[in-house]
């Protein structure tokens, strides 16, 4: 039987959190709403859902799609280090499997770094900013499009943020400790499967 594998983007499929984090912030900057002051403040953004967090610190989500959109060009996303270990486990997941990305990023920024690392033909979509914001209602139309039920869906995240929108969609959460929280915080989110290494995945 195949399963259906979520995954995150950053963090998990790539090592981002400097690229990323700057990218925020100048969005911020560029609609005046500088909220991010250190690194603990942005990655405490990523409690919950993302963009929920924003706008309860005032942040306008309309204002904030337009600046992104005019700096997701300005952000060269080859600097980025993909991580090495996950690419095998990638290949080896697809053959018997669904794979889609599931992020908060933009979709055309993913899909130039699955190209260029030759990781494109493992995934059959990525649900990204541009098709909704909430990941628990993206994780939701995953299954009713490949009909697959929670039983068979695992959602691979690296936030408190991801496993909390994948538990209230009900399906699998797997956590990996090489992205951007720590183990404890990812436990203290209820995650069901906790992964230290891209091969732990394979044991679900």
């Amino acid at each position: 039987m195949k399963n259906l594998y979520l995954f995150d983007f950053d963090g998990v499929i790539v090592d981002s959190l400097d690229l990323y984090e700057h990218s925020i912030r100048t969005c911020l900057e560029a609609i005046n709403r500088p909220i991010i002051q250190t690194r603990e403040d942005f990655l405490d953004l990523f409690e919950e859902n993302f963009y929920e967090a924003i706008e309860k610190k005032g942040v306008s989500l309309e204002a904030f799609a337009r600046a992104s959109a005019s700096i997701a060009s300005s952000i060269d996303y080859a600097q980025v280090r993909v991580i090495q270990e996950v690419k095998p486990l990638l290949q080896q997941l697809s053959g018997a499997n669904v794979l889609v990305v599931i992020t908060s990023n933009r979709k055309e920024v993913v899909e130039n770094t699955l190209r260029r690392e030759h990781m494109a033909s493992h995934f059959i979509d990525i649900l990204g900013a541009d098709f909704m914001l909430s990941k628990t209602a993206k994780i939701t139309y995953a299954m009713d499009r490949w009909n697959k039920s929670p039983a068979e869906t695992f959602y691979i995240g690296d936030t408190a943020g991801d496993i909390r929108e994948a538990k209230s969609a009900g399906v699998h959460t797997v956590a990996v400790t090489w992205g951007w929280h720590p183990e404890a915080r990812l436990q203290v989110a209820g995650a069901e499967y906790v992964a230290r290494t891209p091969g732990d995945l394979l044991l679900l």
